[in-house]
């Protein structure tokens, strides 16, 4: 499927975080097609131990992940004050793991494997939101 770039779309940074390479390696060339930037990370604790850029969009989160989870790492950026917006990705549905997830501020939450289309729409969504935050 063939995605016509976004006017700009260059400028966002997206944070893909995900344990599993292949994930990480599809799913970064997927939104690369897109026309954004991304940076892969193998566990929230590398994400965090990078100093990750400032200008990170949005991030793209596993929920299950060895060490620090999604849900944690979602906890600590928002006691850090930070307010990027996340999407959850994940190959294990839980609907109360969905809701905490949710509650907490996420954008989406989706299962594996999920559409081009879908996560396009969820970033996009996910950088509209960014666009209201102050």
């Amino acid at each position: 499927m063939k995605f016509n770039r976004e006017l700009g779309a260059t400028r966002h940074l997206i944070g893909l975080i995900d344990d599993d390479e292949s994930v990480r390696k599809s799913t970064a060339l997927l939104i690369e097609s897109f026309g954004f930037r991304v940076a892969t990370y193998e566990s929230a604790e590398s994400f965090l131990n990078s100093g990750y850029p400032g200008d990170v969009s949005c991030l793209i989160v596993d929920v299950r992940m060895p060490g620090m989870n999604g849900l944690d790492l979602q906890n600590h950026l928002a006691a850090a004050g930070s307010r990027v917006p996340i999407i959850f990705i994940t190959a294990h549905e839980d609907k109360k793991i969905r809701r905490r997830a949710m509650e907490a501020g996420a954008v989406a939450f989706l299962s594996k494997p999920f559409s081009d289309e879908d996560l396009l729409q969820t970033i996009r969504s996910a950088l509209d939101t960014d666009k209201g935050a102050t």
